[in-house]
């Protein structure tokens, strides 16, 4: 495998067109892994405490629990 300023190199030496696709695909990858990590925490629990804010400002009174 080759060394990270050896990837950053050939990135460097694209064409833009590649260099467009390839940033793309690396935005697409970026989201899916973010979409990942966010079920996975919210599958831990670890989100729960937003979904208690928001019940909490609803049983206040505040029609959309807080958030705005």
């Amino acid at each position: 495998m080759k060394s990270v300023a050896e990837i950053q190199q050939a990135i460097l030496a694209l064409p833009k067109s590649d260099y467009a696709q390839l940033s793309r695909w690396f935005h697409e990858l970026d989201w899916e892994q973010w979409d990942v990590e966010i079920a996975e925490d919210a599958h831990a629990g670890k989100l729960d405490f937003l979904a208690a804010e928001v019940y909490d400002g609803v049983a206040a009174g505040d029609g959309d629990g807080g958030v705005t």
